[in-house]
């Protein structure tokens, strides 16, 4: 049978275990608890070369709808790129890229991360690498930490910070509308990574390793300083970093980041321009 392009099948279980498969042996990754707990909607696309019924190669594609500035942006991430081992130069995943891209003059322009054995691939369709930035503070915490860790184990847990979430606003400088992947980390991952800071009526997404607080995201009805959100996690926290750029960059110092073994390329000039405030993308917007 001759190979085929397909997208949109994620309610075809046989194409779909196909592809949980293929990304399970290329990155160890497994969409299927994503799929069963009803959060993969059609934000996430994979486009996949079918051969003799099977994901041979895909390219994923993932809308970032957005708000910056007020003003809507629609970019799209190249994520989950991959072809079968046995399949691998025959050209299949080239053939996938082309498919995708050659819708993207209906996009404010596409982003993806590649590792460093392949950085040479991607300008061949029009990419550039990109730097990006990322933002730190050092901090005293209060004396003790009144942050209460929110439960992220069943269906009835992720509901209610959905509802909880569509009350705030996001602190970051990118008023991401990524529910379904947003629940992908929160569902699994990052179970344990959400904290409500009841003085502040304010959710924050972090995790803590020693010293260090890394701080994805941070929500709240109203103006709220990130800083004293962080100091609510207490003394032992001594310095924060954030996944995210935040909309308010007082007391924090940006710092030139790149992810191990990750570059990030872009493509489009609307998105090559939006980049001079963004800074670079929110962790959490990562497919």
């Amino acid at each position: 049978m001759d190979p085929s392009i397909v997208h949109a099948y994620r309610d075809n279980p046989r194409l779909r275990q196909s592809f949980n498969q293929l990304a399970g042996e290329a990155f160890g990754l497994d969409f299927e608890p994503w799929y069963q707990n009803g959060f993969w909607g059609g934000q996430y696309d994979p486009w996949s070369l079918v051969l003799d019924g099977q994901v041979a190669a895909n390219v994923s594609v993932n809308r970032i709808d957005c708000l910056l500035d007020g003003q809507r942006r629609r970019y799209l991430q190249l994520g989950t790129v991959m072809t079968r081992k046995s399949l691998q130069g025959r050209g299949f995943n080239r053939r996938v890229m082309e498919a995708v891209l050659a819708e993207r003059e209906a996009w404010d322009g596409v982003f993806l991360y590649a590792n460093d054995t392949v950085l040479d691939y991607y300008p061949r369709f029009g990419f550039q690498a990109a730097a990006e930035y990322r933002y730190r503070a050092f901090v005293t915490g209060s004396a003790a930490p009144t942050v209460r860790p929110v439960p992220m184990e069943t269906p009835a847990d992720w509901q209610h910070f959905q509802r909880e979430k569509s009350r705030r606003h996001s602190l970051g400088l990118l008023q991401l509308e990524t529910d379904g992947l947003l629940l992908f980390y929160l569902s699994q991952s990052m179970r344990d990574a959400v904290f409500f800071v009841p003085e502040a009526d304010a959710y924050v997404l972090a995790e803590q390793e020693g010293e260090l607080l890394t701080v994805y995201d941070a929500f709240s009805s109203g103006p709220v300083p990130l800083l004293g959100l962080c100091q609510a996690f207490g003394p032992s926290v001594r310095q924060v970093e954030l996944a995210f750029t935040p909309a308010s960059r007082e007391g924090l110092e940006e710092y030139a980041y790149r992810g191990e073994d990750t570059t990030l390329f872009v493509s489009g000039s609307p998105l090559v321009q939006d980049l001079e405030r963004l800074r670079g993308f929110p962790e959490l917007a990562h497919a």
